[in-house]
Formats: C-alpha cells, sequence, structure tokens
C-alpha cells in the first residue's frame, strides 16, 4: 500500500497575509497551501515570498501538510519563489498552469540545483485545454523521480475561462469528462488528485454536494478558499463510521477460518473479493492517520 496522508481538505491562504498565515496554524485542514500566485497582486508578491518562506522555515502550522504554490518559471517571480522557498523545507510546492511533462522537468531540475530536501514533492496545477489533453502524460511524470511529483489539482476557474465552459451548473456537467479523465490518469501512475474551488463559499450545501460528487468520482479532497469550507470537506471526504465498521467487518470476514483462502465470499447479501479487503485496510489506514494528525 502507498503512504496514505490525508488530504480531504487543501485550505488555499494568500501567502501576502500574516494575519492569514498566523491563523492557519489553528484551523483543521489537513493542508495548508501558502498561495504566491494568483491570490498576490504583483507589487506585493517579493514581500509574499518572504513572510511565506519565514513561515514555513519555523514550523509553524504543526502535523499539518504545507505546501506552497509558486509563481510559474516564466514570470518575472517564478525562479525567486522556488529559490526562497525550497530551503524552507515545505511537504510539497504546487506549479500552476502545467501544461505538459516538461514544465514539471523544468521544476524538478532547478530544485535539484538548489539543492532541496529530497522528501520534497510536486503538485501540478491542472488549468487548461491542453492539459486535459496532456494528463496521462502529465501524470505519467510521476514515474521520475527527479519531477518529485505527487499530486494533481484541477483549477476549474482557469480550466472553464480558457474553454468557455460555464460554472456554477449543478452537477458540473460539462466538465465531467475532464475531470474523470483527470482521476484515470492520477490512478494509473499511484498519485493523488485534488478537486478543484467551490467558488460560492457561503453555500454550505452547494458545497456537500460538490463534495460528495467529487468524492464519488474517486478524487482524494478538494481545495477550499474559506476556513468555512473545512468541516464539510473533512467530513465528506473522510471515512465515517459506517464506513470504518464495514471495513473492520469485512476484513474480520476475511480472517475467518473457513475464508482464509477464499478469493471470494458471502457478506451482509452480497458477494466481496479480497480487492474489497484492500479497499478495507485503506480505509482504516486513512481513519489512523486522519486520528494521528488530530492528536
Amino acid at each position: 500500500m502507498t503512504e496514505i496522508r490525508p488530504r480531504r481538505s487543501v485550505l488555499s491562504l494568500p501567502g501576502s497575509s500574516a494575519r492569514m498565515l498566523e491563523k492557519a496554524a489553528g484551523l483543521p485542514a489537513d493542508v495548508v497551501m501558502l498561495d504566491l500566485e494568483d491570490a498576490v497582486a504583483p507589487e506585493a508578491k517579493d514581500q509574499a515570498r518572504g513572510l511565506v518562506a519565514e513561515a514555513v522555515a519555523g514550523r509553524r502550522f504543526g502535523r499539518r501538510e504545507v505546501v506552497v504554490r509558486v509563481n510559474a518559471l516564466e514570470t518575472p517571480w517564478g525562479e525567486a519563489d522556488l529559490a526562497a522557498v525550497a530551503p524552507a523545507a515545505p511537504d510539497a510546492i504546487v506549479v500552476p498552469k502545467v501544461n505538459r511533462p516538461d514544465d514539471l522537468v523544468a521544476v524538478g531540475s532547478r530544485l535539484r540545483r538548489l539543492g532541496a530536501p529530497g522528501p520534497l514533492r510536486v503538485w501540478a496545477m491542472i488549468e487548461s485545454p491542453l492539459a486535459i489533453l496532456e494528463i496521462g502524460a502529465i501524470a505519467s511524470a510521476a514515474r521520475d523521480v527527479d519531477t518529485r511529483l505527487a499530486c494533481l489539482v484541477l483549477g476549474p476557474n482557469d480550466l472553464a475561462r480558457a474553454s468557455r465552459v460555464r460554472l456554477g451548473v449543478p452537477g458540473r456537467p460539462a466538465l465531467m469528462p475532464w475531470l474523470m479523465s483527470a482521476v484515470a490518469a492520477a490512478r494509473a501512475y499511484e498519485i493523488d488528485i485534488i478537486d478543484g474551488i467551490y467558488n460560492a463559499f457561503r453555500d454550505e450545501a452547494g458545497l456537500r454536494a460538490e463534495c460528495e460528487q467529487g468524492r464519488d468520482c474517486g478524487f482524494d479532497g478538494k481545495m477550499l478558499i474559506h476556513p468555512s469550507q473545512i468541516e464539510t470537506a473533512n467530513t465528506v471526504f473522510g471515512p465515517d463510521e459506517a464506513a470504518i465498521g464495514e471495513a473492520r467487518a469485512i476484513l474480520g470476514a476475511f480472517a475467518e477460518p473457513e475464508n482464509r483462502g477464499r478469493g471470494a465470499i458471502p457478506f451482509q447479501g452480497r458477494m466481496i473479493e479480497r480487492l474489497h479487503a484492500d479497499e478495507a485496510r485503506r480505509t482504516l489506514a486513512m481513519a489512523e492517520a486522519i486520528d494521528a494528525r488530530r492528536a
């Protein structure tokens, strides 16, 4: 089983706000994404870079996973972002507007030259029609250890703008083929994938519906833009007591002496296979990882 890391809620915060960086230390998000890109005005980028590097190096965020979204390398700020943030050793660098595997190779090369710590990973933002067309190749970059690719993150606002798709339609019918292509690519190369933001942060019912859709489609969590969204994402994307109980029961059923050599067994009115036992183990491992993060 690959490493289990809860990524139910990925809260994006502007790196230019010292107040928000301080507040993030007390929020129950699984992942804190410190943003140097879209959330920061051009005139504030240099100051934000220093604030973020200091916050990451100071280990202010407890057990939360800490990732930093830098500006693209082709912008005036991207190289300086990497040079300042990589030595601070966040858990991951989030690369915006990845369109092809070469974008990840370029980032990986710079991280190597900067002497970035070995555990530092890379997350790729999928935000354009070209990225969707290249999604399999982008995800396959995870097989190249130099890219450090560990996760894909969907950017529906940029994707919709570039493709002229209407956002705000319940169920996201126009986006679904692209979202599922991205999920398939992530699973094919055994990396995580995070669903994009839900803009109406005061609409809890709409957020819950979109989180449930994302969970059912196979996403590992959701990118958020407001602390009020954290509880909903954590609840929907995390295993509940019923799921944990069923996982234990499935493993218990396969552990019975008469079932140990069988590939499929009857369970609560249906047939289950060894693959269900594997999924049960993952459910319990996720529950344990979530509990450990709370401690």
